[in-house]
């Protein structure tokens, strides 16, 4: 995969939960939003894990592409559902992002 696709690098591909409750917002390499590098990355190096208050099974379901939350990570699209490949899937995946951008962060 191109680390030159906007979207791979700085749109959301998933959430992943840690052990702790908290999540971290993934790109399509599976790096925290924004990082732009194939380097192995240790998440709890960085600050990039939130508490996301809403974000329960019911939620979790509607912002995963086939409405299944499986394990501990949420796809918001997948190949075959890339924002990308038109009109309908872009417009499917924003309203997933729509869902998220209502949480509110908490401490």
């Amino acid at each position: 995969m191109s680390l030159g696709d906007f979207r791979a690098i700085y749109l959301p591909y998933c959430i992943e939960q840690n052990i702790d409750g908290t999540w971290v917002v993934l790109n399509r390499q599976y790096k925290p939003v924004g990082f732009n590098t194939n380097d192995y990355i240790r998440y709890e190096e960085f600050p990039v894990f939130v508490r996301l208050r809403g974000l329960g099974p019911a939620t979790l379901k509607r912002i995963s592409y086939d409405g299944q939350v499986k394990g501990s990570r949420v796809h918001l699209y997948n190949d075959g559902t890339n924002p990308l490949n038109g009109p309908n899937e872009m417009k499917a995946y924003l309203k997933r992002i729509e869902i998220l951008a209502k949480l509110s962060v908490s401490d």
